[in-house]
């Protein structure tokens, strides 16, 4: 077994750990704190699912490097690193809602090559690793191959920062005539995964972090998709466009006529 299947398979470990758990409390009176903004919420399951996931990790493999977005910073010397968001999608999490996620992206010398994304709600468990396919629930999944921009499904996200989120209105408005609708789900990764198995066809949001997005990246390229920033770059976090690679440049070029990362 090579190294990205190991890690995607740890990664899976470490993710059942926290994934029925939390869907006990989705919904649930729960405390609760703010982030970015007033509108940004935070709750104490976000940081028990992380504490647990990094608990696992540290015990599994000590001299790994580990990210997490509710502020797990740990040094390694392996150049393995984890990335974990504990709950994506927190707002749908605290009201009860479908679409909150475990994200768990795995980099080696920072190239990711291994990530899950675990859908407590549906139970669906999505994976990959590098050069061996994404899966959902062990089963191979593939992006979908719309001709045409016009009839494609896109899904989007909304910064919780008051000016970003006016940009992103603006370039939606001039975004919906192209194509044939848009989804907002609340959550990058949920978006990541609908990609990957086809749900959608393509995925874009500006204004995102990487734990936000690595598990889905690998995730996408696995399944067949193309990922870029709105340079055409691999994306480090603040701008992601997923999408089958017959429909990525035209929404690539779309979005950068729009200057969709102006806030």
């Amino acid at each position: 077994m090579n190294e990205a299947i190991d890690l995607r398979e740890l990664a899976l470990e470490a993710g059942r750990l926290v994934s029925s758990e939390i869907k006990l409390h989705a919904g649930q009176t729960i405390e609760r704190n703010t982030k970015s903004s007033p509108t940004d919420i935070v709750t104490d399951i976000d940081a028990w699912a992380e504490e647990k996931i990094t608990d696992f990790l540290t015990t599994k493999r000590p001299k790994d490097e580990i990210v997490g977005e509710e502020g797990t910073a740990i040094k390694g010397t392996s150049g393995v690193k984890w990335i974990i968001d504990p709950i994506d999608g927190t707002t749908n999490f605290f009201y009860g809602l479908p679409g909150y996620t475990v994200s768990i992206g795995v980099a080696v010398d920072e190239e990711i090559i291994a990530g899950v994304i675990m859908n407590p709600f549906s139970q669906e468990e999505y994976a990959a690793a590098l050069n061996e396919g994404a899966t959902c629930n062990g089963s191979p999944i593939t992006v979908n191959t719309p001709r045409e921009l016009s009839q494609s499904l896109l899904s989007t996200g909304f910064s919780y920062l008051p000016k970003k989120r006016e940009n992103q209105g603006k370039v939606l408005v001039e975004v919906l005539p192209n194509v044939r609708d848009i989804r907002r789900s609340g959550s990058a990764a949920y978006d990541l995964s609908c990609v990957a198995s086809g749900k959608v066809d393509a995925y874009f949001e500006y204004g995102l972090n990487i734990w936000d997005i690595a598990a889905g990246l690998i995730l996408v390229k696995e399944a067949g998709g193309k990922v870029s920033d709105l340079e055409g770059n691999f994306p480090s976090g603040d701008f992601v466009i997923a999408a089958s690679p017959s429909i990525h440049t035209h929404l690539l070029n779309l979005l950068q006529t729009l200057s969709a990362d102006e806030v």
